[in-house]
C-alpha cells in the first residue's frame, strides 16, 4: 500500500466526471471526493514524493511535513463543508471549478519545488475566477476580469522571481530562503504577498469576493489567502518586513470595515485583518509565532467560511446584501442567526471559541518577542473585529429596522454545512489540544489562564458597551468606499484614453504621411528599379548567356570525332606555342 496519495489529484481528476452525473449520484460523488481526500491526508507519512529532474533542476512534486499536513487537513475539511453547502446547485460548473480550485490549493501546499508550486498557483487563479464570472451581470464580470488580471500580474512577478532565484542559487526546491535576499527572492515575496492581500495589494479581494456566487464566495474565503500564508510560512519565516505589514493589515481591514455597507464586502475586509495576524506571526518567526499563524489559519478558514455561509444564506433567501436594505430577519431565520453568531464569537476571540485559542497565541508570541507596539495594535484590531463582525453586521442584518422582507431558512444542506463549521469552531475552542498537536512545533501555551480570560472578556464587554453607546454613529450608509483598487481602475481608464486618443491620433497621422508621401516614393523607386533590372541587368545577363551559347555551339562543331583532325589541331597549337615562346624569349 502506498504511503502517499496526492489529494490534489483526487480533486482535479475527480472534477472530470461531475458534468456527466446528475441527481443523487452526483451528490454522493461530490461528497465522496473530499471524504477520500481527508482520509488521504490522515494516512500521510512525512517524506518526499515524486522526485524527478527537469531542465537540469531537481523537481519534487510533494513534500510532506507537519506544516503541510496542518494546512492540508483544514483544506480538505473545508472542501467537504463547502461541498455540502453547494449541494443544492443544479448546474455542475461551480462544482467543477471548486474542485479544481481546492485541488490547486492542495498542490501548492505539498509542492516541493517552485515550478510545481507555480503551476498550481496559476490553477487557483483561473478556477477561482470562474466562481466570480458565473455569477453573471456587469459588476461580477468586471470584477472577475480585474481579479484575473491582478492575479496574472502577480503570477508573472512570481515566475520572474523563481527564474532569477533559480539562476542565482542553482536550485528550484521550495524551502526557507536564507541569507541575503536578492531581487529574485523579493519578487517571490511580492507574488506571495499579493495573494495574501497585503495592502496596498489587497483591493482584488474586497472587489471580487462580494461579486462571487453565494457558494463560490465561501470557497474563495478559505483558500487563496491561506495558501499564501502557508507559502510565506514555508519560505519567509522571521522576515522582519512581514511583522509590520501584518500589523498594518490587521488595523487596515478593521478601519475599512467601518465604512462598509455590503455585508460580504465587510466580511472580506475582515479577511484582510485576520490574515494580518498570520503574516505578523510569520514575520516574528519564533516557534510560538509560526504555530500561532498556522493555528489561526486553521481556525480562520472555518469561522470565516461560517460567516460567509451565514451572509450567503441571507442573500440566497432575500436577494439583498446591503445592510441598509436588511433587518428584522431573526424571526424568520433563527437557525441562521444562531449559527452565524457562533462564527462571530469565534472571530472575535470569545473564550470557548476557536479564535480565542489561536489568535491569542500570535499576540502572546509578539509579547514574548518584546514587541509592545505590535501587541497593542493587534489587540485594538481584535476589539474592532468584534465591533463590526460580532455586533454591527448581525445587528443590522438580522435585527435593527424591520424591512418587511419575505424570508425563511435556507435549504437544509446550507444549514447542515453551517452546523458542521459551527461545531468545529466550538470544539477547537473547548478542546484546543488536537489542533495544537497538528502544529509544526511543540506547543507550550495555555490559553485558559485567569488573566487571559479576564482580559479578553473585559476588552469584549468594553467594546459591546461602546457599540451600545455609539450605535447611531455606526449606522451604515449607502456609499461605496474607495480602496487601492481606485489606482488600477483609474489607471486602466487612463491607459485606454491614451490608447484611444493620443496614440490613435499619432498612428493616424503616421499612416497619412505614409500614404501621401512615403508610399508614392517607394512605388516610384520600385518601378525605376524594375526598369533598370529589365533594360540593364537583364540585357547584360542575357548577352553573356547568348555568347556562351554561341561559343559552345562552335566548340561542338569542332568536335568532329576524326582523329587526324585532332592531331592536326595539336600540331598547329604546338607550333603557335613555340612561336609565342620564341618571341617572348627575345
Amino acid at each position: 500500500m502506498t504511503d502517499f496519495v496526492h489529494p490534489a489529484l483526487l480533486f482535479i481528476l475527480g472534477a472530470l466526471p461531475i458534468p456527466f452525473l446528475s441527481g443523487s449520484i452526483r451528490k454522493l460523488y461530490l461528497l465522496l471526493i473530499p471524504a477520500l481526500a481527508i482520509l488521504a491526508v490522515v494516512a500521510m507519512h512525512p517524506g518526499n514524493y515524486g522526485a524527478a529532474s527537469f531542465i537540469g533542476h531537481q523537481i519534487l512534486i510533494a513534500k510532506v511535513d507537519k506544516l503541510s499536513i496542518v494546512f492540508a487537513t483544514v483544506f480538505t475539511i473545508m472542501a467537504l463543508i463547502g461541498t455540502v453547502y453547494a449541494l443544492h446547485l443544479s448546474r455542475p460548473g461551480q462544482h467543477v471549478a471548486a474542485f479544481v480550485y481546492v485541488g490547486s490549493a492542495l498542490g501548492v501546499v505539498f509542492a516541493g519545488d517552485y515550478l510545481t508550486l507555480y503551476l498550481f498557483w496559476e490553477g487557483m487563479a483561473f478556477a477561482s475566477a470562474y466562481l466570480v464570472f458565473v455569477q453573471g451581470g456587469r459588476q461580477a464580470i468586471n470584477a472577475g476580469f480585474r481579479y484575473l488580471m491582478v492575479h496574472i500580474t502577480g503570477g508573472v512577478v512570481l515566475l520572474g522571481g523563481v527564474i532569477l532565484y533559480g539562476l542565482t542559487t542553482g536550485s528550484l526546491l521550495f524551502g526557507p530562503i536564507v541569507g541575503e535576499m536578492g531581487v529574485g527572492a523579493y519578487l517571490i515575496l511580492a507574488g506571495f504577498m499579493l495573494n495574501a492581500a497585503v495592502p496596498p495589494l489587497n483591493a482584488w479581494l474586497t472587489d471580487a469576493y462580494p461579486e462571487a456566487t453565494v457558494t463560490g464566495a465561501v470557497f474563495m474565503s478559505a483558500f487563496t489567502t491561506k495558501t499564501a500564508v502557508y507559502v510565506l510560512a514555508r519560505a519567509f519565516p522571521g522576515t522582519e518586513l512581514l511583522v509590520w505589514f501584518g500589523t498594518a493589515m490587521a488595523l487596515y481591514g478593521v478601519i475599512y470595515a467601518v465604512l462598509e455597507n455590503d455585508c460580504r464586502r465587510l466580511l472580506a475586509y475582515h479577511i484582510v485583518s485576520q490574515v494580518g495576524y498570520m503574516v505578523a506571526g510569520i514575520g516574528i518567526g519564533t516557534e510560538m509565532a509560526v504555530n500561532g499563524a498556522a493555528g489561526h489559519a486553521f481556525a480562520h478558514i472555518l469561522y470565516k467560511a461560517l460567516l460567509f455561509m451565514g451572509a450567503g444564506a441571507v442573500i440566497h433567501v432575500t436577494g439583498r446584501r446591503k445592510l441598509t436594505e436588511l433587518g428584522g430577519l431573526y424571526k424568520a431565520m433563527p437557525l441562521t442567526v444562531a449559527l452565524y453568531m457562533v462564527g462571530a464569537f469565534a472571530i472575535s476571540a470569545f473564550p470557548f471559541f476557536s479564535g480565542f485559542v489561536t489568535k491569542s497565541m500570535v499576540i502572546a508570541a509578539a509579547g514574548q518577542d518584546h514587541r509592545a507596539l505590535v501587541v497593542l495594535a493587534l489587540t485594538m484590531a481584535s476589539s474592532g473585529t468584534f465591533l463590526h463582525t460580532g455586533l454591527k453586521l448581525p445587528y443590522y442584518m438580522f435585527f435593527g429596522t424591520d424591512r418587511k422582507l419575505e424570508a425563511h431558512e435556507p435549504p437544509r444542506n446550507m444549514l447542515v454545512a453551517m452546523a458542521m463549521a459551527a461545531v468545529l469552531c466550538v470544539a477547537i475552542g473547548v478542546f484546543p489540544q488536537p489542533l495544537y498537536a497538528l502544529l509544526p512545533y511543540p506547543v507550550d501555551f495555555e490559553p485558559y489562564t485567569g488573566v487571559h480570560v479576564t482580559e479578553s472578556l473585559g476588552l469584549l464587554m468594553f467594546t459591546a458597551l461602546g457599540f451600545v453607546l455609539f450605535l447611531r454613529a455606526l449606522d451604515p450608509e449607502n456609499t461605496i468606499s474607495i480602496d487601492t483598487d481606485w489606482f488600477y481602475r483609474k489607471g486602466a481608464r487612463c491607459f485606454m484614453w491614451i490608447a484611444e486618443k493620443p496614440l490613435a491620433r499619432y498612428e493616424k497621422a503616421v499612416s497619412n504621411v505614409s500614404e501621401t508621401a512615403a508610399l508614392p516614393f517607394l512605388h516610384g523607386a520600385a518601378q525605376a528599379g524594375l526598369r533598370v533590372d529589365l533594360t540593364g541587368v537583364d540585357a547584360i545577363v542575357n548577352g553573356v548567356a547568348r555568347s556562351i551559347l554561341r561559343s559552345g555551339g562552335a566548340l561542338r562543331r569542332l568536335q568532329t570525332g576524326v582523329v587526324t583532325h585532332y592531331a592536326l589541331a595539336m600540331i598547329v597549337g604546338l607550333i603557335a606555342a613555340t612561336v609565342v615562346f620564341a618571341v617572348a624569349w627575345q
